[in-house]
Order: structure tokens, then sequence, then C-alpha cells
């Protein structure tokens, strides 16, 4: 939030102090130090989202705020030559995909398509980043769930090319995508492949069951779409290992196609559409460098233990509210009918620490801790 960009050294430390610490720490390292940061504010943001979190809104001038209050201040701060040996990894709009490439569920989505907010705002933010030498840009691509869908992963391939410069040949403006940011999606589903389980509930006629194998043959596609050969693809695994003592451990033998599916995937949500603080999830594959074909990098992009939300309207220092999805009781629409939210209960609101949530994640951790 713009908070978040204009707080100085005062805690909680703002942009400018996280990169002067940065930089301390790159005095003691002969290779560069590389820092991640992440961009976050759209106007309306999260509009699938029954509530929106952000500062700005397409209906108050919104798109002009985003650049010249969020997207200027960070780009000048990461210019300062003070910063310029610091590898600095920038990630682009997390979430925003699915409140394009989806039926408007939302006035504010509606609102959201009707404007082109989104893409604008998106690649102001791209043009304004690519342009630092020191700062490698990778713009979100939301996750499985969604871009996996035959019905959406050509048009967000598509469509993505058209915001970050790719399509008709043009030069890219980003180094990368990431998937699965502060999402739960298994890494790997080892015993069974969406194939197996296309026409079962879980699965809804998906082409894909876990972010590995989406991200690669995603990949593909974009490279297809105008992006270059060498692009790479950063996969969160910060909250997606889905251990513990209920993690299946061989495949189904159901003849039911929803049991089997049920009994054989590590991915333990009710459904795929579950996004805030999810019962039973675990700390996912640690982060690493090149660590498969066409990946860059295993990353813990949403930090874990912190909230997603709050079910319960208490107070919040950045007026954030309460969601139905992190609710425990709510029950949410999905493929076969309506299912729990599968959030974990007492949760803050959205940013701040959840301690019970944090111990949950160690107690899953897959690999274990």
């Amino acid at each position: 939030m713009v908070t978040e960009v204009s707080r100085g050294e005062e805690a909680p430390p703002g942009l400018r102090a996280h990169l002067n610490e940065a930089v301390l720490q790159d005095a003691f390292d002969p290779a560069p130090l590389t820092i991640q940061i992440v961009l976050n504010d759209l106007p309306d943001r999260n509009c699938t989202h029954p509530v929106s979190n952000g500062d700005f809104s397409v209906t108050s001038d919104g798109l002009n705020r985003y650049r010249t209050e969020y997207v200027d201040p960070i780009a000048e701060i990461l210019a300062d030559p003070a910063y310029q040996r610091l590898r600095i990894v920038a990630i682009v709009e997390p979430d925003f995909l699915p409140g394009l490439l989806l039926p408007a569920a939302t006035t504010r989505c509606a609102a959201v398509q009707a404007s082109g907010a989104y893409p604008a705002a998106v690649r102001y933010a791209l043009t304004r980043l690519h342009a630092i030498p020191n700062v490698y840009v990778y713009l979100d691509a939301s996750h499985h769930g969604v871009v996996g869908h035959p019905d959406n992963f050509g048009r967000a391939a598509g469509l993505l090319a058209s915001i970050a410069g790719a399509a008709g040949g043009g030069p890219s403006l980003v180094h990368g995508f990431t998937v699965n940011v502060a999402n739960y999606g298994a890494l790997v589903e080892p015993y069974f492949t969406a194939l197996m389980g296309k026409n079962s509930r879980w699965v809804g006629g998906n082409d894909y069951v876990d972010e590995l194998s989406f991200a690669q043959a995603f990949r593909k596609r974009l490279i297809m779409a105008g992006f270059a050969s060498d692009i790479g693809m950063v996969i969160d695994t910060s909250r997606n290992g889905w251990g513990g003592p209920y993690r299946p451990t061989r495949t189904s033998t159901s003849g039911d196609l929803n049991r089997f599916v049920d009994e054989s995937r590590t991915d333990r949500r009710h459904s795929v559409g579950n996004w805030c603080n999810q019962a039973g999830a675990g700390l996912g594959a640690r982060p690493a460098a090149i660590p498969a074909a066409g990946i860059d990098a295993y990353a813990w992009i949403k930090p874990p233990g912190v909230s997603d939300g709050s079910s319960v309207n208490v107070t919040s220092p950045d007026g954030i509210r309460p969601d139905p999805m992190c609710d425990p009781t709510y029950y949410a629409q999905a493929a076969g009918g309506y299912v729990p939210s599968g959030a974990l209960p007492y949760a803050p609101p959205a940013g701040q620490w959840f301690g019970a949530q944090f111990q949950q994640l160690l107690a899953n951790a897959y690999p274990p801790l």
C-alpha cells in the first residue's frame, strides 16, 4: 500500500529502509544481494473478492493516482544510485489476471473491465520498472486453478503478451512470470493427474492439478504468444507443502471418481478457489534457484504466518475489512455445490501476524522441517 512505500526508517519500515538494510548486508558479500519486492495496489485490486483492500478505485481517478502516488515513488526509490549494486526482483500485481479473465463477479470487476484500468496500470508499472537496469520484473500469471482451465489458458497468454509488450514481436517488459503467489496450490500432485480426474468435482475440467506442471506448460504457451525463449517462471511455495498426518501416501483404489481424487490429492482444500488462511496447509519447498526446467526459482513470496484476512470486523490500522472467505463457517459456491471456506478461525486482518497459522505451517511443512 502507499504507506508501505512512503514510510522511512520508523516501524514498520518502508521500502527505502528495507533497501538500506539490504545495502548494509550486501557490503559483506562479494556477490550482489538479491532482494524481492511486491507491487500490489491496483485500483480496486482483487476485484473478484467481496472486499477490496487497496488504496485506489477506478471511480475516483484510481488509474492516475496509482501511477503518481504508488508506481512513480517506487520507481524513483529503486533508481537511486545507492541501490544500483542490488539485484531487485519486482513482482507485479499478484492476482490481477482473474479480474480480467473471469466474468465480472462484482460491481468492482465490472467497473475494472469497462475502464481498462488493470491493463493500463500494469503496463505502466512494467514500463517504469523495466527501465531500471538492476530491476528484474516478474508479472503475475495467477495459478493453475484459474489459468489452467482450457477456457482461460490461451486467452491468458495473449492478454499477458498484449500487456507486457510481447505481442506482435515487440520487446518484452518482463524477465518472467510468477504463479501461485499467496496461494496454496500443490507444487506437485504425485498420486494422480488431471487426466485421471478431469471430470471430478475437484478438477472441474482443468488441464492441470499442480503448479509445477502448469507453470512449465504455460511458459511454453507464453513463448508461443511472443515472449523470448529464455523467460522464466517463479513459483510461490511458501504455503503449499500440505504435509502432516493427513497427507496421502499412495494413489486411491476407489472406483468412485470423486472419492478417488479426494483420497489421492495432497492439496486438502475444499475447493481450488479457497484462498484464505487454509486449514491444514504447510510450508512448501524451500526457496531455490533453477529447481526445474523453465523455472527460475521456488520462492516464499507470501511471508509465512502473515494473515490473508479476518472473518470478523476487528480494528485494522489500514482500514482493512473482513472477508467472508476468511470465515470458517462460510460456505462458498464451487463445482458441485457449496463447500466450506476452509479458513482457520480467529485470524487477524490481512497483513498482520497470525501465530496459529505459522505454527500450523511449521507442523505441516513438506518436505518436513
